[in-house]
């Protein structure tokens, strides 16, 4: 192996790595709230969400970033666990993109002698430009990046041709082929991308340094081995973290294994489609991809019961597992996550005030553990990191912290079960405290509407002036020997946390559209 060369194909590989994450980064700045409410929005089915797995992974060009943002919203409970297995499909799909976009620009047309004026006005607009000019720049240079490594890459391969020959050599056979496989799956531990591993396979192949069969059983090998950056990522992390990666792992195995089955024909598919090995290899990757997809999701639901026995639920009933840290990497991600985390502890807590309200009873949930997951989701909030230079997040963040304030409020009132007795007893209480519950119930449903922050406050500024008179009433009743001064202090008591609870239900809904908006404008007029 020559020396020079080896050096140049590890930099080729380097600089296509620095170039896939500056380009992902990039457009996960540039399109993320897009991604997000694309995943959000259209995840309505399995099927649906491998249609908006793949375009979302192929619009970011990354499906890590995909996966993660989909755990975040399991966690959340923005989607179900089967919703998001359809999403972990498609993200395997959108992921060959980049095969595609080697394949045709970065050998057939060699984009690298393009690649060094690109970097420069790249570079450029980075530097000078701000906001989506700035993220526009670093993507150019992300681009340039990657096809100057492509670039180098061909030029080293001859530089590995030697070792190829002697390891790969002996790759027919059923013992040969899984060794291939393994290679494949090595490389990706190796360098933590399959999308290099990909690139660098189909340097090779079309250098003539490994033949089409190798080339294929390589690539079944790095799709299996993209599954270990999940299960690293796992360890530790939540529940929804964990059935993902096991669903992640599962499925990559399945299609791998399908994969494998079918290499003895991907010489006929390579005559199919005219001899074009580089072609071939990446049509060959997205078809088993496809494929893998099309044989699981009919029994997806099967598949997410079994992955469900594999990794139990912690049994905590109605209230949401703890934020996973791992998904601090996004902060527009984490902010949604964080927002849909608020609303899954307010909604059960606004329904069991109703409820508690009009016919009392004991609490649905331990208190003490809603006060945990809000004290989890105050410390997440903390930890997360927003950019100065984007005011729309940073009224995001705001807002939530102002609603978590609010909600721990809400919580130590709920813990107060002498105050709600006289809610119901008491016939001057009844009418304000029947309007309460009236609006929590409605609140459970849509603990982030706007319009309703809007009704709450005006019933927030009813029962604080109700509040008011009737205090007076009962001072008046107390001083005329009609009321014992214990009957006083608990009257007052309980219009105290009819009015406190009424504004803290207000603020967390009002704080909760807030959130919701993504832009400065949006969130200034919400937060009016």
């Amino acid at each position: 192996m020559d020396g020079a060369l080896g050096f140049t194909l590890l930099g080729g590989i380097g600089l296509f790595l620095l170039g896939m994450q500056t380009m992902t980064g990039a457009l996960r700045q540039l399109a993320g709230q897009r991604t997000r409410n694309l995943l959000a929005r259209f995840t309505t089915s399995p099927l649906s969400g491998v249609a908006t797995g793949a375009a979302t992974t192929a619009l970011i060009q990354s499906s890590s970033a995909t996966v993660m943002t989909t755990i975040g919203f399991v966690g959340a409970g923005l989607l179900t666990f089967p919703q998001a297995l359809g999403v972990i499909f498609g993200a395997n799909i959108g992921t060959t993109v980049t095969g595609w976009m080697v394949a045709i620009l970065g050998l057939k047309l060699e984009l690298g002698r393009l690649a060094l004026p690109l970097a420069f006005a790249g570079a450029l607009l980075a530097t000078l430009g701000r906001g989506a000019r700035a993220q526009a720049g670093m993507l150019m240079a992300g681009f340039a990046l990657v096809f100057l490594g492509l670039a180098m890459m061909q030029a080293g391969a001859g530089a590995v041709e030697p070792l190829l020959l002697r390891w790969l050599a002996p790759g027919e056979g059923l013992l040969g082929r899984l060794g291939l496989v393994a290679t494949g799956v090595l490389v990706t531990a190796i360098v933590q991308s399959s999308s290099a591993g990909v690139a660098a396979t189909l340097v090779l192949l079309s250098a003539g340094t490994i033949d089409i069969v190798q080339a294929a059983a390589m690539v079944v090998g790095m799709d299996i081995g993209t599954t270990l950056k999940s299960l690293l990522a796992s360890l530790g992390g939540s529940r929804a973290m964990r059935r993902t990666a096991a669903a992640h792992v599962g499925y990559n195995v399945v299609t791998g294994a399908a994969a494998f089955l079918i290499l003895p024909l991907v010489p006929a598919f390579h005559a199919f489609l005219g001899g074009d090995a580089p072609t071939t290899l990446v049509a060959f990757h997205t078809l088993f991809n496809v494929a893998g997809a099309a044989l699981l999701l009919p029994f997806v639901g099967s598949f997410a019961r079994l992955i469900e026995r594999i990794v139990p639920g912690s049994g905590q009933g109605e209230l949401p597992e703890p934020l996973d840290r791992k998904l601090l990497d996004d902060a527009g991600a984490a902010l949604d996550t964080a927002r849909a985390q608020a609303g899954a502890l307010a909604a059960p807590l606004f329904g069991d005030l109703a409820r508690r309200i009009r016919a009392g009873g004991r609490p649905a949930f331990a208190l003490d553990a809603a006060e945990r997951a809000v004290d989890d989701l105050e410390d997440f909030l903390t930890t997360l990191s927003v950019p100065p230079d984007a005011p729309g997040p940073r009224h995001r963040l705001a807002a939530l912290n102002h609603l978590c304030d609010h909600l721990g409020r809400l919580l130590h009132r709920a813990g107060q079960d002498e105050r709600l007795l006289p809610l119901r007893t008491e016939p001057a209480l009844r009418r304000p405290a029947r309007a309460l519950a009236a609006a929590l119930e409605r609140a459970a449903e849509a603990p982030a509407d706007a319009a309703l922050a809007r009704r709450l406050a005006r019933l927030h500024r009813l029962i604080a002036g109700r509040t008011t008179r009737l205090r007076r009433s009962v001072l008046l009743r107390e001083a005329a020997g009609i009321v014992a001064p214990r009957d006083v202090f608990r009257l007052t008591d309980s219009l105290r946390w009819l009015e406190r609870s009424c504004a803290h239900a207000e603020r967390i809904v009002h704080y909760g559209a807030v959130a919701a908006r993504e832009t400065p404008e949006q969130a200034a007029s919400a937060r009016a």
